[in-house]
């Protein structure tokens, strides 16, 4: 049976106050029967644990993002009571965003530490990159940030910088922004993408692919996404939800 795993979710947010149970069972209906909670605060973090806790099939990662950087060192040792549960599989959302006002200096540092948290956990990293595509490839390299693997959360470059990330090690995960009608280069970037380095994701709420595009994101919609890959690419749906499924339980060291 087919089988789908969204990489990147925040069922921890305000938008699934109220009706979490809902939006797992209509996920598991679309046959996405499991996912990657991230917590980027304290009370999502918090959420998140419960959740880790609940589901058999839910699984956690905490970081700050970059939007939050000037709030890393006050979280720290937090941070390092989340990583210490064994469901919490990654760190991230970490990374670059020079689409904020945020001192891109102290983005950079706050990368650093986190990639270094990581590797101190032995755990992979889930990066968010907007409008930082070479600043944020300098710091993985530099830091050899996919030692434990990696992910680039919602990939939206292109050809060329998808194959110097794959070259990093870290793996490529594609949202519903992929489906959309001016994403052609994130498109040809799905079709280089060798199947094993491949993931998919939601980031719900946001970033809702099409045909559903403006409504509220879930991870039940990844199954959309997994549909869109498999036609782009010319492959067979049931194939890619599996492999893209074993690739994010390998990166994550699910069932190790």
């Amino acid at each position: 049976m087919i089988s789908i795993f969204d990489s990147h979710t925040h069922i921890n947010s305000h938008e699934f106050d109220d009706d979490i149970p809902d939006v797992i069972d209509r996920a598991k209906a679309l046959n996405v029967d499991s996912m990657l909670v991230l917590g980027y605060d304290g009370e999502s973090a918090d959420k998140m644990v419960k959740l880790i806790n609940q589901y058999p099939d839910i699984y956690g990662a905490v970081g700050i993002h970059p939007e939050d950087a000037a709030k890393y060192d006050d979280f720290e040792d937090q941070l390092r009571v989340y990583m210490i549960e064994p469901k919490v599989k990654a760190v991230g959302e970490i990374g670059l965003d020079y689409h904020c006002d945020v001192d891109h200096d102290l983005q950079k540092e706050i990368f650093k530490k986190q990639i270094k948290l990581a590797h101190e956990f032995h755990l992979p990293i889930s990066v968010h990159n907007r409008d930082a595509f070479e600043d944020t490839y300098d710091v993985i390299k530099e830091t050899d940030g996919a030692k434990y693997g990696g992910i680039m959360h919602s990939f939206n470059g292109d050809v060329q910088w998808a194959q110097q990330f794959l070259e990093l090690g870290m793996d490529l995960s594609f949202s519903g922004v992929v489906t959309y009608d001016n994403a052609k280069k994130v498109q040809e970037a799905a079709k280089y993408v060798p199947a094993d380095r491949m993931l998919v994701e939601t980031d719900a709420p946001y970033l809702t692919p099409m045909p559903y595009r403006n409504q509220r994101n879930e991870p039940g919609m990844t199954r959309y996404t997994v549909e869109f890959l498999a036609q782009l690419r010319n492959e067979n749906v049931d194939q890619l939800a599996t492999q893209t499924s074993q690739n994010a339980k390998k990166v994550l060291k699910i069932n190790e």
